[in-house]
């Protein structure tokens, strides 16, 4: 069975999507449509913008997902997926490739979720942090033992999850987890704690939006970051993308489920080659490729 996955936050670059846009009439309609929808010439700053630019959360969670869906039409007959998951901001992309949601629907909602998550940012100052080299449970049991604001937000493979919290938080974390012996405990440039109660303003915005929009039963099954299952239930994909806001990322699990269910390979599908990494961490043996034009 083939798996697609669709990359997340990080994963952009200066120039993503120009090939696609000059070599696809496809694309280049549905790159005009981004910029007519967003109001602002998106690919303008995906082509040829400065990093900065494409550092703003209301840039960047649009024009990844701009590029994986639009790569994803663009591959057209070949692109069959059997099952699909994103990585946060992906599982927007892989709700438009299992045909949940339209581009246009889900162009809007990824566009106001980024604008919530910037504005959740401004009212409570906090960050992410990468802790390399310690079991989950270690790194969960410090996060829980803190009188700060600090979660697990990403679960990307073993030995390798991010925290989400507080600046002081994370600061406490880091020196604590690293006593436990982290092998790295590094801070990351994110503007705030994403997956992380510290989130709530921007779920509470974000569920309005996501339930006043249609989502159609889908051709096949999504794994969603909350759960790490399966879901072909509109109603229940709806919520779990709700609490994704506020819930860690939980990739490893879902790349096991995705295996255990029948995926033979993985195709990655978007900017980078991030994703390949981390299923290749979570299981040698599994076959992983990157998604090409023919």
């Amino acid at each position: 069975m083939k798996a697609y996955v669709f990359p997340g936050q990080g994963a952009q670059f200066i120039g993503m999507g120009k090939d696609l846009y000059d070599n696809s009439a496809l694309a280049k309609e549905m790159f005009e449509k981004a910029n007519s929808l967003l109001g602002f010439p998106i690919t303008d700053l995906m082509f040829s913008g400065t990093d900065e630019d494409l550092k703003q959360t209301k840039v960047t969670q649009p024009a990844i997902f701009l590029h994986s869906t639009i790569l994803a039409a663009v591959l057209g007959d070949s692109f069959r997926p059997d099952m699909v998951a994103g990585h946060s901001l992906g599982e927007f992309s892989a709700l438009v490739a299992n045909k949940t949601l339209s581009f246009e629907d889900a162009l809007i909602l990824v566009s106001k979720r980024a604008l919530a998550m910037q504005k959740a940012c401004e009212l409570a100052p906090s960050t992410m942090a990468a802790i390399l080299g310690l079991d989950d449970k270690i790194v969960e049991e410090v996060c829980a033992s803190l009188n700060e604001v600090v979660v697990p937000a990403n679960y990307n493979s073993p030995g390798q999850i991010v925290i989400s919290g507080s600046n002081a938080g994370i600061d406490l974390a880091i020196e604590a987890l690293k006593e436990k012996g982290a092998k790295r405990a590094l801070k990351l440039a994110v503007g705030g704690a994403f997956h992380s109660p510290l989130m709530e303003p921007a779920r509470i915005e974000l569920e309005l939006a996501i339930n006043s929009t249609n989502f159609s039963k889908p051709v096949c099954p999504v794994y969603q970051n909350v759960n790490a299952r399966p879901s072909v239930d509109p109603d229940q994909i709806k919520s779990n993308l709700v609490s994704q806001l506020t819930s860690p990322v939980r990739w490893t699990q879902s790349i096991l489920n995705m295996i255990a269910d029948g995926a033979s390979s993985f195709t990655e599908v978007g900017p980078g080659n991030v994703l390949q990494g981390l299923i290749k961490k979570i299981n040698k043996e599994a076959v992983t490729q990157g998604a090409k034009l023919q």
